[in-house]
């Protein structure tokens, strides 16, 4: 009994067959040297090997991972720098400020002793009038009845009196009469006139 092939079978048969010749016939064409099929093949092959274990992996990643630690260690140290400088200029500030407080002290002190000044320099300037009124006043009455109103003085007020008077002769061209002034009154007042007229 003859067994019957279908015609189907029959193409794929050939098919198959012609692949084969094919095939047989690049290799002995690649043997004897006509083409490189089999050499691009695995020359290609050895480029894609080569790529895949030089394409970005885990160790660039750690390279990275390092480099990004690196950048952060160098912000966190910047910034404790920056706080460093902030607490110096706060501390600063603490200073200025205390010295403002005591500069502002110093000048209302200041302020209140050119007052006191200013008042003493009214005081002084109104008993310097008086001083000039009295010895206006002692020049022109008798020396016995000047000397009877000046002991009722203070020592101060006696010797600025007479200062004047002295001044007052001085610049009118005169002998001036405080050594008279002070002959009449009593021994006591006038020893002690005479001693504080050297020493003030």
């Amino acid at each position: 009994m003859a067994i019957r092939v279908s015609d189907r079978a029959k193409i794929a048969y050939l098919i198959i067959l012609l692949i084969f010749i094919i095939g047989v016939f690049v290799s002995w064409l690649d043997y004897i040297g006509v083409v490189n099929v089999f050499r691009s093949a695995q020359e290609r092959l050895g480029r894609e090997a080569e790529l895949s274990l030089t394409a970005p992996g885990d160790e660039p990643s750690l390279v990275a991972k390092e480099e990004f630690e690196k950048a952060k260690e160098k912000i966190r140290e910047r910034i404790e720098e920056l706080d460093k400088r902030e607490a110096k200029i706060a501390e600063a500030e603490k200073s200025l400020e205390s010295e403002r407080e005591k500069l502002t002290e110093m000048r209302k002190g200041l302020d209140l002793e050119k007052k006191k000044f200013e008042q003493e320099q009214k005081k002084y300037s109104g008993y310097m009038r008086n001083v000039k009124v009295l010895a206006k006043q002692v020049e022109s009455i008798e020396p016995q009845k000047a000397v009877e109103l000046m002991v009722r003085w203070e020592d101060t007020l006696i010797i600025d009196v007479l200062r004047q008077i002295d001044a007052n002769a001085e610049e009118a061209g005169k002998m001036s009469i405080t050594s008279y002034l002070i002959s009449l009154m009593p021994r006591n007042k006038a020893s002690r006139i005479m001693y504080l007229m050297t020493q003030i």
